[in-house]
């Protein structure tokens, strides 16, 4: 869904770029647009030139502000939507910085004057790397000039994403580092889960905004997390096509999960409340959870590395005679990594109130 905002937004930029009569190529004399360049090929093949000291980038939509942040916050510009006030608590210096919109608006508008007053030296956009995609980020590019790299977004693809910024940005190091540290618990994971048939996997549901009745199919990037940490998704391949799916009361109760994550705090709330939802199995047992919430999801949303540690978390809770993972030691590390903040331990305690099973 984030990929379909930012890029549809990118349509928008390049047709008011053209409308106003502005050139591609590097004539706005932007940091950078003089400086030694050099070629780098990025996660669709594309050969972008990249100035050699890039100190301004500008993330297309939120996966990118996330592993930008992560890897070089005080190059990061600003943020698509800026961190709520709780979520700030969880990140560290450097992470109060203005809300930046998509490269187009959320609603339709060209974010124009928002690119332009922050004079990028590089656009960095983290997601999908279909044709669709890399034609879209070569338009924006030429109309202004500013280089555009497009790097896949995928769980499996993040450690490549971290050492090709990182090689980009002139921070080869820190980006190997992280993309060491993803390797190695999403290996830990899928190694422990080779032993567990798929008959021993947990049917898993999860349930999607302020009624739990949105959804996603098999393959979608929402469900991603909960596929690496060996769930079951519920929905599978029904309901119709497209990635997010409705599901009725009626049948989510055909499904009747072992276990459901959820995602919206207030839903959670009421759930357990709700006389129809408490007829589910895992209701009545439960393994109804609700995934750390601060300062991003673990789960799905946005679709970016903070969905690393929710794989950890997730495969911990679903598998944990396997797993044997000490799920607050990794978050600690986590969070002191990627987020550039000591997790307290009051801090993890609020994470995990409502993230584990009875």
């Amino acid at each position: 869904m984030a990929a379909r905002f930012r890029h549809v937004g990118a349509v928008l930029l390049v047709l008011l770029l053209a409308a106003c009569g502005w050139p591609g190529g590097s004539s706005f004399g932007w940091p950078g647009s003089a400086a030694r360049a050099a070629e780098v090929r990025d996660a669709a093949g594309r050969t972008v030139v990249v100035p050699a000291h890039v100190e301004r980038v500008f993330p297309a939509g939120p996966p990118a502000g996330l592993v930008l942040f992560s890897l070089v916050p005080e190059r990061l510009l600003g943020w698509t939507m800026k961190p709520s006030a709780p979520a700030l608590a969880y990140l560290g210096p450097g992470a109060d910085k203005p809300a930046l919109g998509w490269v187009a608006g959320r609603g339709g508008d060209a974010n124009l004057e928002a690119v332009l007053r922050a004079k990028p030296d590089l656009i960095v956009d983290i997601g999908m790397t279909s044709g669709t995609y890399v034609s879209l980020a070569e338009r924006v590019q030429q109309a202004t000039g500013i280089p555009v790299l497009l790097l896949d977004g995928r769980l499996v693809a993040l450690p490549a994403t971290y050492r090709a910024l990182g090689r980009a940005l002139g921070v080869a190091a820190e980006g190997d580092e992280r993309a060491a540290w993803i390797e190695t618990h999403l290996r830990t994971v899928a190694q422990r889960l080779e032993t567990v048939p798929d008959a021993d996997r947990p049917k898993v549901y999860l349930a999607r905004g302020t009624t739990g009745l949105e959804s996603a199919r098999a393959g979608a990037i929402n469900v991603e997390a909960v596929d690496a940490a060996g769930g079951r998704n519920v929905v599978g391949e029904a309901l119709g096509a497209g990635s997010l799916v409705t599901v009725s009361m009626e049948q989510l109760l055909a499904f009747d999960p072992d276990v459901i994550v959820a995602l919206d705090p207030g839903f959670f709330a009421r759930m357990k409340a709700d006389p129809l939802w408490r007829q589910l199995r895992a209701v009545k047992t439960g393994k109804a959870v609700l995934a750390p919430q601060l300062p991003f999801p673990w789960v799905d949303y946005p679709p970016s590395v903070n969905r690393v540690i929710g794989v950890v978390w997730l495969a911990q809770l679903l598998h944990p005679a396997v797993m044997r993972i000490n799920v607050r030691a990794a978050a600690k590390d986590f969070y002191r990594l990627f987020y550039h903040h000591d997790l307290t331990d009051a801090q993890l305690d609020s994470l995990l109130t409502d993230a584990s099973f009875p």
